[in-house]
């Protein structure tokens, strides 16, 4: 791929994934990342996938900005911060986590890493930015706020209340992730 064509500027290798190379550089005046398929991965259509989630999810204010895309490759705004376990974890960061976990499940998408999620939450002048939807899927069924809970009780950062998390996972309702939000440590 030549990434020459991209439109960016100052391109420079930045991180290797299983699925996905990440390069930076810049485009319009502004830090950008380019994401492109890892050769030696097997996986199909991650970079699509992608693509066709973050529009979704973008008109939620989740995930990096999509700003340009093409069939092998998509440029997102450069996301600056720690990633979350760095970061001081307060209740209010951690509520902003589990209310984009919420959207999620209401979207009916599934993130699939909410469990270690250490990679893909990064944070910034408290303001938090979830990355990497290349594994997302729809179902009817999403796990986002239950496998975020699964993570926090795992860390203490959250009471383990299990009979609470199982009548969110039986009964999404906004009822129930309220509840949800009450055990926070």
């Amino acid at each position: 791929m030549d990434l020459n064509k991209t439109g960016v500027k100052d391109i420079e290798f930045f991180a290797k994934g299983k699925r996905a190379y990440i390069y930076t550089g810049k485009y319009k005046n502004q830090k950008v990342a380019i994401k492109t398929k890892n050769p030696k991965s097997l996986a199909k259509n991650r970079i699509q996938n992608e693509i066709k989630f973050l529009k979704i999810l973008n008109k939620h204010k989740i995930g990096p900005k999509l700003l340009k895309h093409n069939k092998g490759y998509f440029i997102y705004k450069f996301i600056e911060g720690k990633q979350f376990i760095d970061s001081k974890k307060t209740k209010i960061l951690i509520k902003n986590i589990l209310k984009q976990c919420r959207t999620l499940d209401k979207l009916k998408i599934n993130k699939l890493e909410f469990t270690r999620p250490i990679k893909h939450i990064f944070v910034k002048n408290n303001k938090v930015t979830i990355i990497d939807f290349e594994r997302c899927y729809k179902t009817d069924n999403p796990k986002n706020v239950t496998q975020f809970c699964q993570f926090l009780i795992s860390n203490n950062l959250m009471k383990k209340d299990i009979k609470t998390i199982k009548a969110y996972k039986e009964k999404q309702t906004d009822k129930n992730f309220s509840k949800i939000i009450t055990l926070l440590s």
